[in-house]
């Protein structure tokens, strides 16, 4: 294509990633697997995005769990925190928003479904330990939103994550 054709297409496709956003989401009952998404993050928040006045009384961090590369499961590292989510959420009755991020190695697309798996892994564990699926909602933001820039694997690891917000 032209250098004018080029830089048009280029332009387009920056406006469309910063504009809109490429977040997938997914909102799930009991009777729904939740393999559903929609390209929007509106209404969903990271976690640790909440400034303390926002959040529910009672709610704590409570941190957040990690994966390995390019895998889904919970591991039993990760149990304490997850037991902490599942009594915050059946102690205050609230909704929460487990959000599923990935390393920025792979593609784009693959990179959102991974952090999908990994959010849905985290709300099964839940759901195990007793959570209704009803009061959580599921969303990935796979590379877009890292906690450490670098390319090096401290960076990687840290950005391999689920993390869990109270929905407002």
């Amino acid at each position: 294509p032209s250098t004018p054709t080029l830089f048009f297409l280029l332009v387009s496709t920056a406006l469309v990633i910063t504009g809109f956003g490429c977040a997938t989401s997914s909102k799930n009952d009991a009777a729904s697997s939740g393999t559903g998404s929609e390209f929007s993050d509106a209404g969903a928040t990271a976690g640790g995005d909440l400034s303390s006045a926002e959040a529910p009384k009672g709610w704590t961090d409570p941190g957040m769990v990690h994966f390995a590369f390019d895998r889904a499961e919970i591991t039993e590292a990760d149990a304490p925190v997850l037991k902490d989510v599942a009594n915050q959420v059946n102690d205050l009755g609230i909704k929460i928003v487990i959000s599923g991020y990935t390393d920025d190695r792979g593609t784009e697309e693959y990179n959102l479904a991974l952090g999908e798996r990994r959010a849905a892994a985290a709300r099964s564990y839940l759901v195990n330990l007793g959570v209704p699926a009803d009061q959580m909602t599921i969303v990935s933001y796979g590379e877009l939103r890292p906690l450490q820039r670098g390319n090096n694997e401290e960076a990687w690891a840290m950005n391999r994550r689920a993390q869990f917000a109270p929905l407002q």
